[in-house]
């Protein structure tokens, strides 16, 4: 499982660090990367065994409508492969890069059966959002039915 946070940067090429405890995640499963996409002005990092599952998931989907379209479209359509280096390094592509507007300051986070990628600019937003939204009965609720 994919958990906690870290910062880091992105270098001029587009590659950056997978945290060592994520490697060993990915690595456990006798693979070196992992499949990108992008959601929520962020990217998602699967490893290759759970992105199957999710691609199996989609296909068996009976709803055909034209936002289910959409989303296979672009989520699964804008998904790379990306292969880690000698250095333990993944490449992400430009067109990823663009979306999740990623230039220097990166925060990942793991969020359990994937991670995420963000702009650190784009992630302490998330964090504000997620402030206001405390604020508010169902969400509070949704997350007392955690039991937190």
């Amino acid at each position: 499982m994919f958990r906690g946070s870290s910062f880091h940067t992105i270098d001029d090429k587009g590659r950056i660090i997978i945290p060592a405890r994520f490697r060993d995640q990915i690595k456990n499963n006798g693979q070196n990367g992992v499949m990108v996409s992008r959601m929520d002005n962020c990217l998602v990092g699967y490893t290759f065994d759970e992105w199957s599952k999710i691609e199996k998931r989609i296909l068996s989907l009976a709803e055909k409508s034209q936002s289910m379209r959409r989303f296979r479209r672009v989520f699964i359509g804008g998904a790379h492969d990306c292969i880690g280096d000698k250095q333990d390094r993944i490449l992400i592509p430009p067109a990823l890069r663009q979306y999740a507007h990623l230039e220097k300051e990166i925060v990942i986070v793991g969020v359990l059966d994937h991670f995420e990628i963000w702009s650190r600019e784009n992630w302490e937003q998330e964090n504000l959002d997620l402030e206001k939204d405390m604020q508010e009965e169902d969400v509070r609720n949704e997350i007392a039915r955690l039991g937190l």
